[in-house]
């Protein structure tokens, strides 16, 4: 349904440059046109900052689990098996998905600002407990608790992106924040090569250091969330009008030195105010206004999941099974995964706001999954050896990276915006549940069998829904590079 903005209009007070407001809560603004019109500034790489360090943390989180595995076999107090590394892993999963539709749901409600913050506290407290886990329930509830603060982060900053970068840059941007979870991962492998070695710490103080390092890192976060505004679009649709507007005012400001001429035409839209959205009305905009596009993000969300998760969290059990490699060492082999990791959406990144996004999402799915498959296949005839491994693993996730990057920024711009932060929450909880918290336990099994056949059969597995991924983005998806959000799906409070 896509939305053609009303013609543009002379405005000649300040205030209904941005707004006109009537007594029945309408009001007719032209905020998504000038946040769209801005050319990139300081301000919007204050923006890339501040929301980027947040995935690096889920980096750090996330890589220190993998690579911590090693030392939570090793540890006199906790004696893991495999499949308590799997379960654990699951267990912040878990936490991920209950985060995620909780706080999803509550982003919509009171504002991506105000969430920033809370998920941001949940998540420095249970990363600092897990540190102090004397068992495998301890563990896996903290890891649990940090998930869901994690989980929280990924609806209100992707919704953030969206509503605040200009069209033109907004696929770039969004893969590229997405994708600095790899600076973290190296974070974090650097972190276990020292925290890890038995010669400076030793493995059962090491891990519970490196949680607390990660603690410690997100205090940072807490300053830096200071430069982000609360989102115009939705203050303006949330009954806030003259907030949105003083805001556009100042990034407007900051971006040009002024704020853009009051009597310059602008193309307005007009939209009914609201307090919220019924969830009876979510429900109706996912499955029935919008059910081709919820087709596109659950098949997106479920295959990334399942490859990201199955594979990434048990790679460290991979090569200290199957490869010989000393738990301490782990870390050496996250550096160049990281990177192809890292590289995949900064320099392919700006072909999803030029090729398309069609085209991209399925290039990226695609080719993932074909690797996978190849490499799966040579790893279970005992041809690779740890460095090729790690160096398969690379290439694959250099094209895996931007395609899971591509399913948050697929969601996140193809719903409208007052069920945004949701929408992403219950496709990533549904695409995490199905392919990522089963994933880890899954993977931990197959290993443990030390067969490489069975090992194999979950790559193909991962494989295949990557593939399936990319036929069905091929056929669905929406193409919305360098498109207005209003346009790509006009707002529920949208008034003819």
């Amino acid at each position: 349904m896509d939305l053609q903005l009303s013609p543009a209009v002379d405005d000649s007070a300040p205030m209904s440059a941005s707004v006109r407001r009537n007594d029945q809560r309408i009001i007719e603004t032209s905020i998504p046109a000038r946040l769209d019109a801005l050319t990139w500034s300081g301000f919007h790489t204050r923006v890339v900052l501040a929301l980027g360090i947040t995935w690096i943390l889920d980096g750090l989180e996330v890589t220190l689990a993998g690579a911590l595995s090693g030392a939570l076999k090793e540890s006199p107090t906790l004696q893991f098996s495999n499949f308590d590394v799997g379960f654990s892993n699951s267990a912040y999963l878990a936490g991920a998905v209950c985060g995620a539709l909780g706080f999803g749901w509550l982003t919509d409600r009171i504002g991506r600002k105000k969430l920033f913050f809370i998920t941001l506290a949940l998540y420095l407290t249970a990363t600092a407990a897990t540190a102090l886990s004397w068992g495998v329930a301890s563990y896996a509830l903290f890891r649990f608790l940090t998930g869901a603060g994690i989980g929280g982060e990924y609806t209100a900053i992707n919704s953030t992106i969206q509503e605040l970068v200009p069209a033109r840059y907004r696929g770039w941007t969004d893969l590229v924040i997405n994708g600095s979870f790899w600076l973290g991962a190296a974070l974090g492998a650097t972190s276990a090569i020292v925290l890890l070695d038995p010669h400076l710490i030793g493995p059962d103080l090491g891990w519970r250091l490196a949680y607390l390092t990660g603690a410690c890192l997100g205090l940072i976060v807490f300053v830096m969330r200071m430069w982000i505004p609360e989102s115009p679009r939705w203050l303006m649709i949330h009954g806030h009008p003259e907030q949105a507007h003083a805001i556009v005012d100042d990034i407007e400001r900051s971006v040009t030195g002024h704020v853009q001429a009051p009597r310059q035409a602008w193309p307005t839209i007009k939209l009914r105010m609201r307090d919220h959205t019924p969830l009876r009305e979510v429900a109706h905009t996912l499955f029935s206004l919008y059910r081709q596009r919820s087709l596109v993000g659950l098949a997106l969300m479920i295959a990334q999941a399942f490859f990201y998760n199955a594979i990434f969290f048990t790679f460290a059990l991979v090569l200290t099974d199957f490869y010989g490699i000393a738990a301490n060492r782990i870390g050496w082999y996250i550096l160049p995964f990281a990177a192809g990791n890292f590289l995949g959406p900064l320099l392919l990144g700006r072909l999803f706001d030029t090729l398309g996004r069609r085209a991209m999402i399925a290039f990226t799915y695609g080719a993932s999954g074909v690797l996978l498959a190849l490499s799966g296949y040579l790893f279970s005839i005992g041809v690779l050896s740890a460095q090729t491994q790690t160096i398969a693993w690379m290439v694959i996730f250099f094209f895996a990276s931007p395609a899971a990057s591509a399913a948050y920024l697929t969601v996140s711009e193809t719903f409208p915006l007052e069920v945004r932060a949701l929408a992403i929450a219950v496709f990533y909880a549904i695409g995490t549940g199905v392919g990522g918290v089963a994933g880890p336990a899954l993977f931990g099994a197959l290993i443990d069998t030390g067969s490489r056949d069975s090992v194999f059969a979950g790559y193909l597995l991962g494989s295949s829904l990557m593939i399936a991924a990319a036929a069905i983005a091929w056929r669905y998806a929406v193409a919305a590079e360098r498109r207005t959000l209003e346009s790509v799906a006009r707002p529920l409070a949208f008034v003819e």
